[in-house]
């Protein structure tokens, strides 16, 4: 049975979503911070600018998650990030995320796969992991928890 292990906390700030119709949506990201896990914990550093999390609304109020975006460390090494899954939650903790309340991340379902990938020689390794993450939507953060599958 595979075991996870926690690897990076990402912090991302983001900008207000724009709905684009038919269930069709983006949010842009506004930078960010991340702190290394595991076998990442001397690494640190922020989230280059042009992230995106293009998001499709489903008629049952599921959230499918397709984000792409860029992590710097404080030594310039880039980490690309490529997240997609699923955030689902009930009408009423929807409309409480959606209004920008505090939500206890136990009260929803957001969870997505990680794949990383980067030029670093030090980080190397990352391009060879699948990761899985769970997520938690405030106001103008998400927090994402990654722990890569071993």
């Amino acid at each position: 049975m595979p075991e996870l292990r926690e690897l990076v906390v990402i912090e991302v700030s983001v900008r207000p979503l724009v709905d684009l119709g038919g269930g069709r949506r983006f949010v842009a990201f506004d930078g960010g911070t991340f702190t290394g896990r595991g076998r990442l914990e001397d690494t640190t550093g922020s989230l280059l600018e042009g992230g995106v999390d293009w998001q499709i609304v489903r008629p049952d109020g599921v959230i499918e998650i397709d984000a792409h975006y860029a992590l710097a460390s404080e030594t310039d090494e880039a980490i690309e990030v490529r997240s997609r899954g699923i955030r689902q939650a009930s009408e009423s903790v929807a409309a409480r995320l959606a209004r920008g309340d505090h939500v206890d991340p136990d009260e929803y379902y957001f969870r997505t796969h990680v794949r990383l990938s980067t030029s670093s020689p030090r980080l190397g390794w990352l391009n060879d992991l699948i990761a899985v993450s769970s997520g938690e939507r405030e106001r103008n953060t998400v927090r994402i928890h990654v722990h890569e599958v071993l």
